[in-house]
């Protein structure tokens, strides 16, 4: 019997024993299932700027965990050996039930689990049973996600998850010919997460010579127009079957001071030795500083000391 699946907005339309695009989702008879259901290919404490989140709680670790899996076919993947489906078979497994993840967090005084590396949307049935157990223990939740979802994935997700950090790749052109994908649904997503209220950060991995300012200036005004105050640009270096050189950081910094003239209010720029301090739109003021050793604040309850503005995002009192 042809079953469909709704968890991204291909809504694959599966035979008896077929597999969706992203490689893990199969038509089993009688539902479709998640192929390696809770088998965990990656797990580790990050801090939490590194999804990257610089306005959600800044300066605590986090719980990353990923399984196996995407959606997308990006010829520039960072994390290809476990998101492409021809590298399946050849992943080593460990299963970890969902509450085994939340005592996990807990026993590493993690106040938050994040779903990152590989494209959580997959295998969101998993990340919806480890976010459940998360919130009944007072946990946060995080999702890093292309943002490619179904109505039905959102409907479910928004009121699990509680900060969120989506890749805007690209103009269209980019998405059909680098990711075999849309942009559309991606911007639905973003629009969709900014409507409902939960955290939000957007990044662009820039590749030179393909995101031309033209392309970034639009990028820009798809977010201003959702209302995204923190954007941050990536600086592209080669992997997997992506370009051979390089982005320079000098463009990066250029596209970031562009991005910000756009109206962006926060913009930061990944991959790069440049500043990573926050500033008080309203009076300039540093606000936030980040190095490698450790995360420094001036705010008082999100609040600038200098001016009374109030930043965006979620701070420690």
């Amino acid at each position: 019997m042809n079953r469909r699946c709704d968890f991204c907005y291909r809504l694959c339309s599966l035979d008896d024993g077929a597999i969706g695009i992203c490689g893990v989702r199969q038509n089993q008879g009688d539902r479709v299932v998640t192929l390696g259901w809770g088998e965990v290919v990656a797990l580790a404490l990050d801090p939490v700027e590194k999804k990257p989140l610089y306005h959600y709680k800044p300066g605590h670790h986090t719980l990353s965990v990923a399984l196996f899996g995407c959606n997308f076919r990006c010829s520039f993947c960072q994390n290809y050996s476990i998101s492409q489906p021809q590298y399946h078979s050849a992943r080593t497994r460990g299963t970890m039930e969902p509450m085994e993840v939340v005592a996990l967090a807990l026993s590493h005084n993690s106040p938050s689990i994040s779903f990152t590396y590989s494209e959580p949307m997959v295998w969101q049935d998993w990340m919806i049973e480890v976010a459940t157990g998360a919130k009944e223990a007072g946990l946060a939740t995080i999702m890093v996600t292309n943002g490619s979802f179904s109505s039905a994935a959102l409907t479910r997700l928004l009121p699990l998850i509680d900060a969120f950090n989506v890749d805007l790749k690209g103009d269209e052109a980019f998405y059909r010919t680098v990711c075999a994908s849309h942009r559309k649904p991606v911007l639905d997503g973003i629009e969709a997460i900014s409507r409902a209220g939960n955290h939000l950060e957007v990044t662009t991995m820039v590749i030179e010579g393909v995101h031309t300012p033209a392309i970034l200036d639009d990028l820009a005004a798809a977010l201003v127009q959702r209302k995204i105050a923190v954007w941050h640009l990536s600086r592209y270096v080669p992997h997997y079957h992506g370009p051979e050189a390089a982005t320079g950081e000098a463009y990066v910094r250029q596209s970031c001071e562009r991005a910000h003239a756009n109206g962006i209010t926060h913009v930061y720029a990944g991959n790069c030795r440049f500043d990573r301090t926050t500033y008080c739109p309203v009076c300039a003021r540093p606000l936030i500083g980040r190095s490698d050793a450790a995360i420094s604040s001036t705010l008082v309850d999100g609040v600038c000391p200098g001016c009374g503005h109030r930043l965006y995002g979620h701070f420690p009192p």
